[in-house]
């Protein structure tokens, strides 16, 4: 079971929740990137390799036992937030897409770069089965 938190009197969130109450068996999402099965980039898109990383994130939860609705926060890593900016609609698109309607607890962090050079996203989680 998740329950949503939001303080009374706040604007809504847009694309996130801001904090997320659950109960039960938890998955921790190591840091998935934008490759495929075989280790290998299809793209140096900012938003193919998003598509790629939510992929492999709902292939990491049904591997638990899970789907994209038990995701109950995400920390996604970026090497460039200006990229990101510039196709928050894309990826917002493709976000519904793959995950659908369902928006935990996330942070958003630019950084230096990742540990494959070729990666423009990466994202951690956390996912609570009921």
């Amino acid at each position: 079971m998740h329950d949503i938190l939001h303080p009374a009197g706040w604007a809504p969130p847009k694309g996130y929740a801001n904090g997320v109450a659950a109960s039960g068996r938890t998955i921790y999402l190591g840091g998935q990137i934008g490759w495929n099965a075989d280790q290998q980039f299809d793209s140096d898109d900012l938003v193919a390799q998003v598509r790629q990383t939510l992929e492999n994130i709902v292939a990491v939860l049904r591997e638990g036992g899970a789907e994209p609705a038990h995701l109950v926060s995400l920390t996604w890593y970026l090497t460039d937030i200006e990229d990101y900016l510039a196709n928050a609609r894309e990826v917002g698109r493709v976000w519904r897409e793959v995950i659908g309607r369902h928006f935990p607890a996330m942070a958003v962090v630019e950084v230096t770069r990742l540990v494959e050079r070729r990666a423009k996203v990466e994202i951690q989680g956390v996912a609570v089965v009921g």
